[in-house]
């Protein structure tokens, strides 16, 4: 399975939820879904986003377990 690893980027950043929703454009509830993975699919261009405001690699982004 794979997972979206978000929580943990952001406290390794010392960011909050509100912050990336802020970051992003986004709302709260899609901003949560994603962190607690209740999300079915993500947009190449958020995977972006996210990877540039977390600093972080698409392999760091995501968790296959």
């Amino acid at each position: 399975m794979l997972y979206l690893n978000i929580e943990n980027l952001l406290k390794r950043k010392g960011k909050s939820k509100y912050w990336l929703v802020q970051e992003l454009g986004s709302n709260y509830t899609v901003i949560n879904n994603m962190i607690d993975n209740h999300t079915t699919g993500i947009k190449f261009d958020t995977i972006e986003k996210l990877c540039k405001l977390l600093e972080c690699t698409p392999a760091e982004l995501f968790i296959i377990e």
